[in-house]
C-alpha cells in the first residue's frame, strides 16, 4: 500500500520536478507540465499518463491498482490506486509518466 507521502518523494526526486496544484489538488510538474496529481474527479485517486498502448495491459495486470472512467477515456493517462499499489510499482508508474512529460535531454539525465 502506497501513500501520498510516497507520491510526493517520488516525484520529487525526479529531476526538475516540482510540486504545484492542480483544479485545487496536488500536482507535480516538470518545466510546466503536469505529469502526477490527484484526480480531481475520483476520490484518492492519483493521475498518471501513460503510453496509450500500455494502458490496457497495465489494467489488465493490476486491475486492483489500476482504472480508467470514461471522464479520461480517450486520453493517455491512467488512475491510480493507492491503496493497492506497492511502492516500487508506484513509482515505476510516476516515472515512467515524467519521462512521457520531460524534454528528452532531461529524461536521458534519469539514468
Amino acid at each position: 500500500m502506497a501513500t501520498w507521502d510516497d507520491v510526493r518523494a517520488t516525484a520529487l526526486a525526479l529531476p526538475e520536478a516540482e510540486e504545484g496544484t492542480s483544479y485545487g489538488k496536488p500536482a507535480f510538474k516538470v518545466r510546466k507540465k503536469s505529469f502526477a496529481w490527484e484526480s480531481p474527479h475520483e476520490y484518492g485517486a492519483l493521475v498518471v499518463r501513460v503510453d496509450p498502448d500500455e494502458r490496457p495491459l497495465l489494467v489488465e495486470s493490476n486491475p486492483a491498482a489500476y482504472y480508467v472512467t470514461p471522464h479520461y477515456d480517450g486520453y493517455p493517462m491512467l488512475l491510480v490506486n493507492l491503496d493497492a499499489i506497492a511502492t516500487g510499482e508506484l513509482s515505476e508508474r510516476i516515472e515512467d509518466s515524467w519521462l512521457l512529460v520531460a524534454p528528452p535531454k532531461l529524461g536521458a539525465t534519469l539514468g
